[in-house]
């Protein structure tokens, strides 16, 4: 039977657990600035350093491998709709005549500059989705407004493009989005929210609704479509996110 320990001997395992407690968090620490030192002197690729951009890039290959236009976001009850949040002014910021805007759409077949109700006329979907937030919140909401597979159907490319790009009229604010994300059921031009015409700050007259992508894709204001081949600039991948933004 082991005898009881005096307090010396206590004393003698506290500080040897103190000594090996420090040096296993010195070298964690060691460790951690390291790899930090070495993320810094790494070159960067698209606003990051590539290490990171890889990760990104690897994530992104994920997601749209498991991306399909038959894969719907879940739709929701009326009885669950949420405020509607207000989060981000980006490409907001210059006054906006609603009676003047124009919708522009570069690479059709021919020039194209189309009002309000030019989208209007096209065929109306409603939608009850979830808007997540890359941030960690999310609501749910009715959009109301014309697929965007039906603009691209009424106004084709001059070529079948690999992508779309979407600019606010001031280029404050742009996303790009491959040709399947563009062509998916619940992609919508959205011009009512939650049976209301959009406010100026929920991105009034006409904003993207894309519920299979982070709230970063659905761009406010929109003022210009441009189909491309050439994958398109995006505001927040140029800051360190991932380019695909699927959830």
């Amino acid at each position: 039977m082991r005898s009881m320990m005096n307090s010396d001997d206590v004393d003698r395992q506290l500080k040897n657990l103190t000594r090996r407690g420090f040096i296993t968090m010195a070298a964690a620490a060691g460790a951690g600035y390291a790899s930090w030192k070495f993320l810094r002197t790494r070159p960067h690729e698209s606003g990051i350093e590539w290490p990171l951009r890889n990760a990104l890039q690897t994530n992104e290959k994920l997601a749209e491998a498991y991306f399909s236009r038959q894969r719907l976001s879940p739709s929701f009850r009326p009885s669950d709709l949420t405020r509607a949040r207000i989060n981000g002014r980006l490409g907001l910021q210059a006054p906006v005549d609603l009676d003047a805007w124009r919708l522009n759409i570069e690479g059709a077949s021919s020039a194209v500059a189309l009002t309000l109700d030019d989208i209007r006329a096209l065929p109306r979907h409603e939608q009850i989705t979830e808007l997540r937030c890359i941030e960690g919140w999310s609501i749910i909401v009715k959009w109301t407004g014309a697929r965007l597979a039906d603009l691209i159907a009424k106004y084709p490319p001059r070529e079948r493009p690999q992508f779309v790009a979407l600019e606010t009229p001031d280029r404050g604010y742009y996303v790009g989005l491959d040709l399947d994300s563009a062509l998916h059921p619940q992609t919508l031009l959205a011009y009512e929210l939650n049976d209301a015409p959009l406010e100026l700050l929920h991105g009034a007259p006409l904003r993207l609704a894309i519920p299979v992508k982070y709230g970063i894709k659905n761009i406010k204001r929109i003022g210009t479509i441009r189909y491309t081949n050439i994958r398109p600039a995006d505001f927040w991948a140029e800051r360190g996110y991932d380019w695909y933004a699927g959830h």
